[in-house]
């Protein structure tokens, strides 16, 4: 798996194609003046983009401020979950990250979503605390993780 997939940066021409990642994936979608947004305006958001056969399959979202990364999305397309996608992409992400300077990365996940828990984990993320109904959807609480990069 790890051999056909290859990753770039985001840029304008490809937020159909996010859009439709972001809408198979989440509940409340991020809208398209969003990723506008964060492509045009904000000096220290960068969006990764996976890619399989010339498909986006997923994507992520990074802010790199001073020796700091905080992770604003990720998504696998839902057909292609369970392959450790998710994985690769966090890898190259972190390693994005760490070569960019960040001596931390921070990330909210859903507390009910233990598959993302456990990947994190896995990664080397902590449990660093919760933020009180942080999801607009159902007013879930997300926990905040974080790692050191070596």
């Amino acid at each position: 798996m790890m051999s056909d997939v290859s990753y770039r940066l985001m840029t304008l021409k490809d937020i159909d194609l996010v859009m439709q990642v972001e809408r198979e994936s989440f509940s409340v979608p991020w809208s398209r003046e969003a990723f506008e947004n964060e492509l045009m305006i904000n000096q220290f958001a960068k969006y990764i983009l996976m890619e399989k056969e010339n498909e986006v399959i997923g994507y992520c979202g990074l802010w790199l401020i001073m020796d700091e990364a905080h992770i604003t999305n990720i998504a696998i397309v839902p057909k292609l979950r369970g392959q450790k996608l998710g994985e690769l992409l966090m890898q190259e992400v972190i390693s994005m990250a760490r070569n960019a300077g960040a001596k931390t990365i921070t990330l909210e996940v859903r507390i009910s979503n233990l598959v993302a828990r456990s990947l994190y984990q896995k990664l080397g993320f902590l449990e660093g605390g919760i933020r009180k109904n942080y999801y607009s959807d159902n007013q879930e609480d997300a926990l905040v993780m974080w790692v050191e990069l070596r």
